[in-house]
């Protein structure tokens, strides 16, 4: 297990792939490093993939909540140093998508191409989050996974992959809810729609067609604010790059070329 020791807390991280650019892959919400278990496998032999468990999730250890999007992307770049890695293509989905945009606002150098995924300059409301917050502090996480299932994958994916979408809620359950909190409360906090023009990197918006989380129209807006943005629909809900994978792997390699 290869772990970056910081200063409130420890960072999990995986590298597959010996040979070219860098690309670090960030996870969304409730997840671990192994939600790009298909992407790792089809890009690490053009790649240097990075993925990492963020804090409060996985293997990563749970600094005290609350965190903020500057704390999740702090993490991403101090990642970055401890592997002395200059520049990197980004790839995140939902939570990482935002943190993607946040880097791309605040360290754009440090970066080449960025793809946001199943997200949103803005996700949700403050009221809503907090509102998530509570429940999670009254019920635990395990009480979110019916919804949360509805709400990541279409009920045909489900019927049809139910071991691999069990694997994703089995993970999600065993979160931490202190961290899971934690990024809630950044995401009760971010908005990043007055800051996208901000962002020169060339940017692949990357969105499921039946996300009702975060939306096709959503992604849109993040390719129609940034300098020189594109935007694609796949099949799926949020978790797109799990549900359309090949499609997903053709659509970011394609990109990153």
């Amino acid at each position: 297990m290869t772990m970056l020791e910081l200063p409130t807390h420890s960072l999990h991280y995986r590298i597959d792939g010996e040979n070219g650019p860098w690309l670090l892959l960030c996870n969304s919400l409730g997840t671990d490093l192994s939600m790009w278990d298909a992407q790792a496998q089809a890009l690490s032999t053009q790649f240097r993939v990075l993925r990492y468990d963020r804090r409060g999730h996985g293997r990563s250890g749970t600094p005290p909540p609350p965190y903020s999007l500057a704390d999740l992307g702090g993490d991403v770049l101090a990642l970055m140093d401890a592997l002395k890695i200059e520049r990197a293509h980004f790839c995140g989905l939902s939570i990482g998508g935002l943190v993607g945009q946040w880097l791309g606002i605040h360290a754009g150098a440090r970066f080449d191409k960025l793809v946001i995924c199943a997200s949103a300059a803005k996700i949700g409301s403050a009221e809503g989050w907090q509102a998530r917050i509570a429940q999670v502090e009254r019920d635990g996480l395990a009480a979110l996974v019916p919804a949360t299932a509805d709400r990541w994958f279409t009920p045909d994916f489900i019927a049809r992959e139910p071991d691999a979408v069990q694997a994703v809620l089995a993970r999600f359950a065993e979160v931490s809810p202190e961290g899971y909190n934690g990024c809630c409360a950044a995401l009760a906090a971010a908005d990043l729609r007055a800051d996208l023009a901000r962002i020169a990197n060339p940017l692949l918006a990357i969105s499921g067609d039946d996300d009702p989380v975060c939306t096709p129209a959503d992604l849109q807006a993040i390719a129609d604010a940034v300098t020189e943005g594109h935007h694609v629909a796949l099949p799926g809900r949020h978790i797109v790059n799990i549900e359309s994978a090949e499609a997903f792997n053709v659509k970011l390699l394609d990109f990153l070329r």
